[in-house]
């Protein structure tokens, strides 16, 4: 493994040079210049599909462009973590510098401590962005409707679903679509007419560095998504961007450190991108999770209810470009154990092709997930006590039934001093840290009367 010390002393700048924007009738094509001085220089591109009916500021474009850039250019600065960084298109004044050094140093949390590497928000970079800051947004903008990201797992479907009544003005949202996202999509009722795909493509240097052992590790994709949606968002008209992101993205991932595979995802990054969008670019799409009131618990039973989505759906980071479950991973295990309190041993193997809780070889993952060990996975699971409660409802259910518990269970069964809330209290949480608007919350109190029963 490369040396971070070593790295910042032979490649001490991170340079983000430039940015192109090519317009066909059809298509919007943004094309990145990144460079690591001394070292390589990466091109990384996006292509937005575009149609001449939807106009957006070019002010506007040009800064939701510029932004996108400054989260896209972490994939490529983490190869060397360059002391410096030098931002060439246009200037950021101090407090901007210091919201984009906490998404990124909190984003990369995982990656600091995955690689071993200490350091602190004040010392691991220094942005230099001497240029013009761009103006925000003074020109109004006429939006309806709703854009909803969609990755292809229970949540998105979940959110999809608590929007069934507003097919007509909602829009599905893919980042370099695979079988899962697109099949979820047209189970929901869209077609590929009626669903957004963006491509993303990352540039073949880095993935040469990385073979060859520069620094590697998770970034925080979601504040990708946020980015580029609100881009695809004004490309539709659409005024509201919704996300599927739970409560549970908050609890860290490493306990008693500040360290979240799902930092992205959570509530206090949705908080400061709100408010870095409102104060910077001014472009009156609003940004929110859905599902940010619920627990893992409720999403997984209103998950249970859409049986369509079912031989569809896939949470597996491991076997997506396959589009299966692999069944191996601590997604797949975590998926599996949240869904069995609510769906019969049969239901979940017909998903999933075997019973995941009678497999001993994820005993070590099934202890990091209900907190015998002091990790969570590095994966976007739900919190220990969720898991614990939901091994415990589990085990009830097959205690009632008089049947051998599997494996997993049966371990679980045998330990000591496990307490948790319990499914009961997970049932009927509601967090109240949200940014929906009133009339989401509406809507998503008329889904949740649907598992009242449960």
């Amino acid at each position: 493994m490369s040396d971070f010390f070593t790295l910042r002393q032979q490649y001490p700048e991170f340079v983000y040079n430039s940015y192109s924007v090519t317009k066909t009738n059809d298509n919007l094509k943004i094309k990145y210049f990144f460079e690591i001085k001394g070292l390589e220089k990466f091109s990384p591109e996006w292509n937005f599909p575009i149609t001449e009916d939807i106009r957006v500021p070019d002010l506007l474009l040009d800064n939701l462009v510029f932004s996108l850039g400054l989260v896209e250019l972490i994939s490529y600065w983490k190869l060397t973590c360059s002391p410096v960084v030098r931002i060439l298109p246009h200037g950021l004044t101090k407090e901007m510098i210091d919201w984009w050094k906490s998404l990124y140093f909190d984003g990369l949390g995982e990656f600091f401590y995955v690689n071993g590497i200490k350091t602190d928000k004040d010392t691991f970079m220094t942005v230099i962005a001497d240029g013009e800051v761009l103006k925000p947004n003074t020109e109004k903008i006429e939006l309806s409707g709703n854009l909803v990201t969609v990755g292809g797992g229970k949540d998105s479907a979940v959110a999809l679903s608590i929007l069934s009544d507003s097919k007509s003005e909602t829009t599905p949202y893919i980042i370099n679509p695979r079988g899962a996202t697109t099949l979820c999509c047209e189970v929901a009722g869209y077609n590929s007419d009626k669903t957004y795909t963006v491509g993303r493509t990352l540039d073949k240097n880095m993935l040469e560095l990385n073979k060859k052992g520069f620094l590697n590790g998770h970034t925080p994709f979601s504040s990708i998504v946020a980015f580029s949606s609100i881009i695809a968002a004004l490309f539709n008209g659409k005024k509201y961007v919704v996300l599927s992101n739970e409560s549970s993205a908050n609890e860290s991932t490493v306990l008693g450190e500040n360290v979240n595979h799902q930092f992205s995802k959570s509530e206090e990054f949705e908080k400061n991108f709100i408010e870095y969008q409102r104060k910077y670019l001014n472009h009156t799409v609003e940004y929110f999770s859905i599902l940010r009131p619920l627990s893992e618990m409720q999403i997984a039973a209103l998950f249970a209810k859409y049986s369509e989505f079912h031989p569809v759906f896939k949470s597996c980071n491991v076997g997506s470009k396959s589009n299966i479950w692999c069944c191996n991973c601590p997604k797949c295990l975590f998926v599996y154990i949240i869904l069995s309190p609510f769906l019969e041993e049969k239901a979940l193997v017909d998903i999933f092709g075997e019973n995941l809780l009678d497999k001993e070889s994820l005993i070590k993952t099934f202890k990091e997930l209900i907190g015998v060990l002091p990790n969570k996975p590095f994966e976007c699971v739900g919190s220990r006590d969720e898991v614990v409660s939901a091994c415990v409802r589990t085990l009830e259910k097959y205690e009632k039934e008089s049947k051998k518990a599997p494996k997993l269970l049966e371990y679980f069964k045998s330990l000591e001093g496990v307490s948790c809330k319990g499914v009961e209290y997970y049932m009927s949480f509601f967090d109240q840290n949200h940014h929906l608007p009133d009339s989401f919350i509406t809507k998503l109190n008329s889904e949740l009367k649907r598992i009242t029963d449960v």
